[in-house]
């Protein structure tokens, strides 16, 4: 099986060749693709040296599958063309997550809504994965009527430019800057790229993404967005209100048992989840699960996943694996 990645040489792209590695996909054909300047450059994968070819190569070979994570706008440009050749495409960007057409999935949820004809596939945002991944079974027993999220996202979230720009500054090196503040001993809400209302895009696919994976338009999401000097993985601080009153010892049972969902909440022991230990794993850790004494039928979590796996790589060939179980 030929399986092509665009945009292999990135910081994603490197923990996706691992993942599927991981995962037994060592003996496929992997045709590493990238752009214009990577072109001729080498990565590894299953102990090999594989040359990198340009998207266009990669179209040519007809892969079975190509997964992307190379921005919207190359997936733009270069999904429907793999499309036409019978190619299956996982998009990592956000290209394609609002087209109503395209189905956006986390496998553990709702994957049923791949259709055979589908050749697009879109992986949803990051943080977004890891909050339904924790929702997805809250929502389907007291349904959420209003969602309250803060979050901190790791720096590599915006790549390998700014993991440079901490690493250098601490270090007390110049630098190329991802970001226009320094990111070491400070923090700043800013994700994405400011709209008109004063949101972020970051905080809007929080909102959109939720109500498209959870299949519920009239869920509200009030998002803020927060990059933090870490490189482990996204934390959430998630407030939920449901329509139906809960039992806490029944949050405890749907949490634990989710598949993918881990939850780490013994505060006597200082037990809860953080980027230090989430980081290189697949699950999404839940803790900090405590009422909201403010108002009825409100719940607070703590929510934490890398998301350069499961956020990402890890979701997007879960998706693949899906498909070829079916």
């Amino acid at each position: 099986m030929k399986i092509a990645l665009v945009g292999a040489t990135g910081l994603v792209g490197g923990v996706m060749r691992k993942v599927l590695e991981e995962r037994g996909f060592g003996l496929c054909e992997l045709i590493p693709a990238a752009s214009a300047k990577s072109v001729g450059k080498k990565v590894t994968f299953a102990g090999k040296m594989c040359n990198v070819v340009s998207v266009e190569d990669a179209i040519a070979q007809a892969p079975e599958f190509a997964i992307f994570s190379a921005g919207s706008g190359p997936s733009l440009q270069y999904a429907p063309l793999f499309a036409q050749k019978g190619t299956v495409v996982i998009d990592n960007s956000s290209a394609w997550r609002s087209d109503p057409n395209i189905p956006l999935v986390v496998p553990e949820i709702n994957g049923d809504v791949i259709r055979p004809t589908d050749h697009i596939i879109a992986n949803p945002n990051c943080s977004t994965i890891q909050m339904v991944m924790a929702l997805a079974p809250l929502h389907k027993r007291y349904r959420i009527k209003r969602i309250v999220v803060s979050t901190y996202q790791s720096i590599t979230g915006t790549g390998m430019k700014a993991v440079n720009q901490l690493t250098m500054e601490r270090a007390g090196e110049p630098c190329d800057r991802a970001y226009p503040y320094q990111i070491d001993m400070n923090l700043f809400p800013h994700g994405g790229t400011f709209e008109e209302n004063g949101y972020t895009t970051e905080e809007t696919k929080l909102l959109n993404e939720t109500r498209k994976i959870l299949r519920d338009n009239e869920i509200a999401v009030s998002a803020t967005v927060v990059r933090v000097p870490v490189t482990g993985g996204h934390s959430e601080s998630v407030n939920v209100e449901f329509y139906e009153e809960y039992e806490l010892s029944d949050v405890y049972n749907l949490l634990n048992d989710m598949p993918g969902v881990v939850v780490q909440d013994n505060p006597a022991e200082n037990i809860y989840p953080m980027p230090l230990f989430a980081k290189d794993k697949d699950e999404v850790f839940v803790g900090r699960i405590r009422r909201d004494f403010s108002q009825p039928k409100t719940l607070n979590l703590w929510v934490v996943s890398d998301n350069l796996r499961k956020g990402a790589a890890t979701n997007a060939i879960q998706i693949m694996q899906m498909l070829l179980k079916r």
